[in-house]
């Protein structure tokens, strides 16, 4: 199957015939898949509130696979439709390492015949995709499940600086943490980076920060209590401040040093 693709930084994507314009990959693609951090980038991509909008979306589906709040991509859906369009949600699940391993989860959600169509154009990229049911389900499952990675991922680093700060051997922790119950593919790439204080940028301190603030609005929105949650948004929040944004989010550790300098 042909896939045209157009790029904001105009990068050059192995394989792919690369588009020169937004319009040119809809005219020459009927399913579209946008990956855009945020909800202004997409909008100003998509020409959206302009006459061009509708002209793109108009007997074209459009996959959101982005992380934006819920409310946003509901209004977009809305839009789309109105514009004589089809909408799926299709984030996913997995930083660099699992997306070129073709090993994401993708969450998808959106009218059933759509999210048919698109299914088999997301298998490529994910080992499972889970259908979540109606928009914005599959945003609000993302959310979901980014705060067990965020908090994971937090807890995690407090356990290393714990460590450290007794004078362990962080190899050691690293070799028992690996070999337990509690392990996860997660678990064992961010032990191995704070061990190695390697913190190259996987899923950066930055985007965790956003993905963290969109959850926390969600949820107090809701009425819903996300303490560990706010814990940790207050740590990257932290992180950031200390100029450590384009970081790892295993680079948290470096907030909690900080607070016990």
């Amino acid at each position: 199957m042909p896939v045209v693709a157009w790029s904001r930084t105009r990068k050059t994507i192995a394989g792919v015939s690369p588009a020169a314009s937004v319009a040119e990959v809809f005219a020459r693609a009927r399913v579209v898949l946008v990956m855009l951090a945020g909800g202004e980038v997409i909008d100003e991509a998509l020409g959206r509130g302009t006459d061009g909008f509708g002209a793109l979306a108009r007997d074209h589906v459009i996959v959101h696979m982005g992380t934006t709040s819920p409310g946003y991509s509901a209004g977009l859906e809305a839009d789309i439709v109105a514009a004589g369009g089809r909408y799926v949600e299709a984030p996913v699940s997995g930083s660099r390492t699992p997306a070129e391993a073709g090993a994401l989860v993708g969450m998808v959600a959106g009218e059933a015949e759509a999210v048919r169509e698109v299914r088999p154009l997301l298998d490529p990229m994910c080992r499972a995709v889970v259908e979540c049911g109606p928009v914005p389900q599959a945003l609000l499952m993302k959310l979901s499940v980014n705060i067990f990675l965020i908090t994971m991922a937090t807890g995690l680093a407090e356990s290393m600086n714990f460590a450290a700060r007794q004078g362990l051997d962080l190899e050691v922790l690293r070799g028992v943490l690996d070999a337990g119950p509690m392990a996860s593919d997660v678990s064992r790439v961010k032990a191995a980076k704070l061990v190695d204080r390697d913190f190259a940028v996987q899923a950066s301190i930055r985007d965790v920060l956003m993905n963290n603030r969109l959850i926390a609005e969600s949820a107090h929105a809701a009425g819903i209590p996300v303490p560990l949650l706010d814990a940790c948004h207050a740590l990257f929040g932290e992180t950031f401040a200390l100029g450590h944004g384009a970081e790892d989010m295993a680079a948290v550790i470096r907030a909690l040093e900080a607070r016990g300098e």
